[in-house]
């Protein structure tokens, strides 16, 4: 006897309603879990498939680009240029297509034009930032940085500093105490690469701290953007109350050498703050400043031992001779692996002034003392 396909889901609804009830809320589950996963796996892949057609129209649009800008741009003589800013208005018509009427399709253009002014320097990084200018894409830039996502205003940030682009301090000042740490840093960065003027004015308003990564990029763009204005780093160093950037300002005053800077990092000596206390250290240490060996062996015996190892490297990298015995002492009686480790390395770079010192402590020291004045005599060990 043969059953019609309605015959059967009347015997499985009859089956099911009639089945225990923890069998029905089983069979349930297990429905709703099939059908949650077939939903995410059609989720996945529809979502794969919008990646793969916007990449693929990005692709054929940024060929598109290239050619143009080769065409238009790259392939002109800059001899041949009377004007600056020539090229870039004859480039300007070519441009004038369809797929850049979008939003979407001026981004990519957008982005395009940033990726090649930052590899193209000269005439050639000039005449693209005019592009950039003649298209009215800045507009775009402007008005992502007045979205209310943070994501948008970054990405806004990144491509109006790429082209050096001004932005009104009223605009920018704020976002660099924003809580958002991403958007904080990147308004910090552009605000130096735009700023003409006062480019470190952040550093008076800035309450938000300045993370170790945030400085380490900070550093690399102040001292990689040219003919920008180095002010005198003593100034925060004494009034900021933003550790964070006491901190940083000392980093800067070492790469720069600003020996008028000395007399407020000296006076750091006798902050509460041991870490800044350490650095403050490190810093005149590394400025080579004879004149606080004497400061900083008076105060060596009532300090944390990060201060302590700092005092002991900054005898060792001022090198002048005249503290090798207080080295040899701390050498010879301190308990800590650490402080006797650094005595030795600095009386290794104090020898210059008392070589016997060395051949003493080699022939009187323990059989540890001794292994740690080799392993310190070593030129090729850095610590």
């Amino acid at each position: 006897m043969n059953f019609s396909p309605l015959d059967f889901l009347e015997s499985i609804f009859f089956e099911f309603r009639y089945a225990p009830l923890i069998i029905q809320i089983a069979i349930i589950f297990v429905f709703v879990a099939i059908g949650m996963t077939l939903l995410a796996y059609a989720s996945i892949l529809r979502r794969r498939f919008r990646g793969f057609r916007r990449d693929t129209k990005i692709t054929q649009l940024n060929e598109q680009i290239d050619d143009l800008l080769i065409e238009n741009v790259l392939s002109q003589d800059p001899e041949a240029v009377e004007t600056p800013g020539q090229t870039a208005e004859a480039a300007a018509a070519a441009f004038q297509l369809k797929p850049f009427d979008t939003r979407w399709g001026r981004q990519v253009l957008i982005d395009r034009l940033i990726n090649y002014r930052n590899n193209v320097r000269g005439t050639m990084g000039d005449e693209i930032r005019t592009l950039y200018l003649l298209l009215e894409l800045d507009k775009d830039s402007f008005k992502k940085l007045k979205s209310r996502k943070w994501n948008r205003k970054v990405r806004a940030l990144n491509e109006l500093s790429s082209m050096e682009i001004g932005v009104a301090d009223v605009i920018i000042l704020p976002l660099t105490n924003s809580r958002n740490r991403e958007l904080r840093a990147a308004a910090r960065q552009a605000y130096i690469k735009l700023s003409k003027n006062e480019p470190f004015k952040f550093f008076d308003l800035a309450t938000e701290p300045l993370l170790q990564w945030d400085q380490v990029e900070l550093f690399r763009i102040i001292t990689t953007t040219p003919h920008i204005a180095i002010p005198n780093f003593a100034q925060w160093i004494t009034y900021s109350t933003n550790k964070s950037v006491v901190s940083f300002c000392l980093k800067l005053v070492i790469h720069y050498h600003q020996l008028k800077a000395i007399p407020a990092v000296m006076k750091l000596l006798d902050t509460k703050d041991h870490l800044l206390r350490a650095e403050a250290i490190n810093c005149l240490g590394k400025m080579k400043i004879a004149d606080a060996e004497e400061k900083l062996v008076y105060i060596y015996n009532n300090q944390p031992l990060d201060c302590q190892i700092e005092i002991l490297k900054a005898l060792g990298r001022i090198g002048s001779g005249r503290h090798t015995e207080f080295l040899r002492q701390e050498f010879m009686l301190s308990t800590d692996f650490e402080l006797r480790k650094n005595a030795a390395k600095s009386i290794i770079n104090n020898q210059s002034a008392d070589s016997s010192i060395v051949d003493e402590l080699m022939a009187t020291a323990s059989p540890e003392n001794k292994l740690i004045l080799k392993h310190c005599m070593n030129p090729l060990i850095k610590f």
